[in-house]
């Protein structure tokens, strides 16, 4: 089949996550083209690349680049105009990481009814207060680059620390209240590791939005309390970082409707604390590779006891990386294959 994929959002390719820090979710638009060019199909990719180039058996194009006049599948990334992008699709997809129901905007719902796609969705949670409209509605099952689902050369560090990746607007000041008053006390030796590029920019003298400025005045001020912060990096960096984590404590929001970067610790083998919000209760099997905990008693109990015994979190995060074997891209272009036949 010809496979064209398009997204106008920010500038990135294919190679863009070994080098740097990258969302999720561009991160998964780059990965499959290449697992989708690897079984066979001629892949074609627009998006916001500097220029030209062969990745991974996929082609990739500026977004201004010479449009094929037809495709056997075209899949839109995220926004609806982009089911348009070519005239004559033999099958359109629609793969969206928010929430389903906010494509009832009325431009967006009038595209998705008209033209009917595959609504793609990358987690069951996205479907919550969606009308289906007559379009047929599918999962991308969780996949995660070979990054993350290599054998670890090196273990825990030590001291132990637990690890955070969340937005800071997304319950960052509801885990640093547990660490501070709960956490820590009870694992005095214990770090708190926070990944974020707006707190390493705040830490290194860079502006603060004006709604975070408090939060980020707390954080900055609890240094001397085990925390760090950290700056996000590449998927290797970062799949490095989740292997010398003790746990991820992920606070979860009900908007989350992907949770990638539980995704990608599960791979890694960190056991994990969190909240059932959004996406993330279907990243883990609880009570096996984390903890999905009912309260906050519960979070920062489960959170400190992982802390403090090396045996219970290394069996947990064993359960972990076993859950993600064979959840490689290669796996999820072959679902997708299937969903189109």
């Amino acid at each position: 089949m010809h496979i064209t994929l398009v997204d106008d959002s920010i500038p990135f390719d294919g190679f863009t996550a070994s080098s740097r820090a990258m969302g999720g979710a561009e991160k998964a638009f780059a990965a499959l083209p290449g697992a989708l060019a690897r079984r066979g199909h001629t892949v074609t990719v627009f998006n916001r690349c500097r220029w030209s180039l062969f990745i991974e058996g996929a082609q990739w194009e500026t977004l201004e680049g010479r449009k094929p006049l037809a495709t056997d599948v075209l899949v839109a990334f995220r926004k609806p105009a982009l089911l348009e992008f070519i005239r004559q699709a033999k099958r359109r997809v629609l793969w969206t990481t928010a929430p389903a129901r906010q494509l009832a905007r009325v431009a967006a719902g009038d595209l998705v009814k008209d033209l009917k796609p595959l609504l793609l969705l990358s987690a069951s949670a996205q479907a919550q207060g969606w009308t289906a409209h007559g379009v047929s509605v599918e999962v991308m099952p969780a996949a995660v680059k070979s990054d993350y689902l290599a054998d670890a050369v090196t273990g825990p560090a030590v001291p132990p620390h637990a690890i955070v990746t969340t937005h800071p607007s997304h319950g960052l000041d509801w885990v640093l209240e547990l660490w501070l008053g709960r956490i820590r006390p009870a694992v005095p030796e214990a770090e708190l590791h926070i990944y974020s590029t707006s707190l390493a920019k705040a830490e290194d003298g860079g502006e603060v939005p004006p709604e975070q400025q408090d939060l980020f005045a707390r954080v900055l001020a609890a240094r001397g309390d085990g925390i760090v912060i950290q700056r996000p990096g590449s998927d290797g960096a970062m799949a490095q970082a989740y292997r010398e984590a003790t746990v991820h404590l992920y606070p979860g929001h009900a908007d989350d409707a992907t949770a990638f970067t539980l995704t990608e610790s599960q791979a890694a083998g960190t056991p994990a604390v969190l909240r059932p919000l959004g996406a993330a209760p279907e990243r883990v099997a609880n009570g096996r590779s984390a903890y999905v905990v009912p309260d906050d008693d519960a979070f920062a109990n489960l959170a400190t006891m992982l802390l403090a015994d090396a045996g219970v979190a290394a069996s947990m995060g064993a359960e972990a990386k076993a859950l993600y074997t064979g959840r490689s891209w290669d796996a999820a272009a072959e679902h997708f294959e299937a969903l189109l036949t």
